[in-house]
């Protein structure tokens, strides 16, 4: 969220008069300019480029600074400088010439390293693509470059986004940038006294983690993730930012390199509701490249401040009260839907009575397209191949375990396995019948006059590295989708919003799940939640130690 009054005193900051002369004003300047300005929305950085009060260069190698001095997050794969900074000389060009492209022109954003970008590598965080270069732009990334925007760079994920905890890929885990926070740090307490933070910092979630940290840690203003079971708004959840997964469809999947075709979505990774809603009207409408595109026009809107929820009706679903959901994320939510309630909110428990079954159905819908997709990659066409030369067969083999890691291998065989003839009926069948009737639940509430569902994201706040890690993968990501997936089964827009700070001083976030296509009803609400709970502002003491001039403390209320 970003903070009252900024624009305010980004206005004064930026014509505040140098103390000194020539280059070092100008610097200094900047910097002033800079402590206020990445904390800024969308909207409001447009804005100060059109009246001239920062230039899109000086916004990008601020954000390419701070790329560099938060290098141990390892939020990006691939940091695209040369690129980058091409973009943002050309857009101020197009600036001075008074012909901005968009909103989103000269404005630095992050693409998860699962969408095909030409010219800069995608790697899907696996040896399999290891320096493949696609020839052609996702289509979600050509509509960013089409606005202007400019690309800093690829961010880190799980192994073909195959986690929940972007741990799992193979150039190493993402830390989250709350591990480094002064309201972490306060509440954390080390084991011994031997222990230091090293051992201490906290996963991002997953697969989007890197995304996620991008946005968290200000290196940009907004990051595209992927979305099958939760992908973006697990991380979001983690990582104290807005996530939003839009209705299967709205979103064009070409240049998705994919995972489970029948429920992957471009996800949207932003600091506020707002910039999520300015994002996805620039992202969505029919693509003739992709099929499962709407067929209308898409028509972006702009988010009323709402201001009377009485004639809202809230569903609280009670199978969502899940084993392993923590004490005080139940205690969060039920102060949620209390806050709708005291406003005027209908607020109601429904039912969807076969979410326990959905996880399941999952794993059984998700391996078995995870062994179609996967096959495609056989040291042939692109990508990693083996040296192994004894046959044709042999190298296919040697190519696609030296490629895969552990996790990617297991779901195909699991995979192939629900596949076999034999098997077809009693797994795969099956499962497609059960998704039917989970996405039968949802129609059914909504048809009773629900209009929004509120949900936790998460089963609890984010855990140690150390202690996510002593579980397998399959194991953690049963658990931690276990409240984003069945969204997914139903092709339903959803949300994470950043609610409050846990006892240990970690993000926490509650997810909001609407009607089939109805993003701007969702968004509304969440925004008028996002406005009720004044999520505070992340203190990054680690980045003030590099930079500190790029981050000031602010205080803001919290809702806890």
């Amino acid at each position: 969220m970003v903070p009252r009054g900024i624009a305010a005193r980004w206005r004064r900051a930026a014509a505040a008069p140098g103390t000194g002369r020539g280059r070092s004003a100008g610097v200094r300047r900047w910097r002033r300019t800079g402590r206020i300005m990445l904390r800024a929305s969308l909207r409001q950085v447009s804005a100060a480029l059109k009246e001239g009060r920062v230039a899109p260069t000086e916004l990008c190698q601020r954000c390419l600074a701070l790329i560099k001095n938060t290098k141990f997050l390892n939020a990006y794969i691939t940091v695209a400088e040369e690129t980058a900074l091409k973009q943002a000389e050309e857009s101020e060009e197009r600036y001075k010439r008074g012909q901005p492209l968009g909103i989103l022109d000269g404005i630095p954003i992050a693409v998860k390293d699962n969408f095909n970008t030409a010219g800069i590598e995608t790697t899907c965080a696996s040896n399999m693509l290891k320096g493949y270069i696609s020839p052609y732009n996702a289509t979600v990334v050509q509509k960013l470059l089409d606005q202007g925007a400019v690309l800093l760079g690829k961010t880190n994920l799980d192994e073909f986004a195959m986690g929940s905890g972007s741990t799992d890929g193979v150039f190493g885990p993402v830390r989250n940038p709350w591990s480094y926070s002064k309201q972490y740090k306060e509440k954390s307490v080390p084991k011994s006294h031997s222990e230091d933070e090293e051992s201490n910092w906290v996963i991002t979630g997953g697969s989007s983690g890197g995304s996620a940290a991008a946005v968290s840690s200000f290196t940009c203003f907004a990051a595209l993730g992927s979305d099958t079971g939760g992908s973006t708004r697990n991380p979001a959840a983690h990582c104290g930012v807005v996530g939003l997964k839009p209705t299967y469809g709205l979103i064009s999947r070409h240049g998705l390199i994919p995972l489970v075709n029948s429920m992957d979505v471009p996800g949207i990774l932003t600091r506020s509701v707002d910039d999520a809603a300015v994002l996805l009207g620039s992202l969505a409408g029919h693509d003739p490249k992709d099929s499962t595109t709407i067929q209308d026009d898409f028509k972006p809107f702009e988010l009323p401040n709402l201001t009377d929820v009485s004639k809202l009706s809230i569903g609280i679903p009670k199978e969502y009260h899940a084993p392993g959901l923590s004490s005080e994320i139940l205690a969060l939510w039920s102060k949620a839907a209390d806050l709708f309630k005291n406003a005027g909110a209908k607020v109601v428990e429904v039912s969807l009575p076969h979410t326990p079954y959905s996880i399941v159905c999952y794993h059984v819908l998700c391996t078995a397209e995870v062994a179609s997709n996967m096959a495609r990659f056989d040291g042939l066409e692109y990508g990693h191949r083996s040296d192994m030369k004894d046959s044709t067969e042999s190298m296919y083999a040697a190519t696609r375990r030296e490629g895969f890691n552990d996790v990617v291998r297991g779901r195909i065989l699991s995979g192939n396995y629900f596949l076999l003839k034999q098997n077809y009926e009693k797994y795969f069948v099956k499962a497609q019948k059960v998704r039917r009737l989970i996405a039968n639940d949802f129609v059914k509430v909504f048809r009773s006059g629900v209009d929004i569902l509120l949900t936790p994201t998460t089963l609890s706040d984010a855990v140690p590295y150390t202690e996510f890690i002593q579980e397998d993968n399959r194991t953690r990501s049963a658990q931690d989708d276990i409240l984003t997936q069945a969204a997914n089964m139903a092709g339903l827009p959803a949300i994470s919003v950043p609610t409050a700070l846990s006892e240990r001083g970690l993000p926490v976030g509650l997810q909001f799940i609407g009607r089939s296509f109805q993003e701007k009803q969702l968004l509304t609400v969440a925004k008028w939640f996002e406005k009720q709970v004044q999520f505070p502002v992340i203190q990054l003491e680690e980045v003030e130690r590099h930079d500190s001039d790029v981050f000031q403390h602010q205080k803001s209320a919290s809702f806890s």
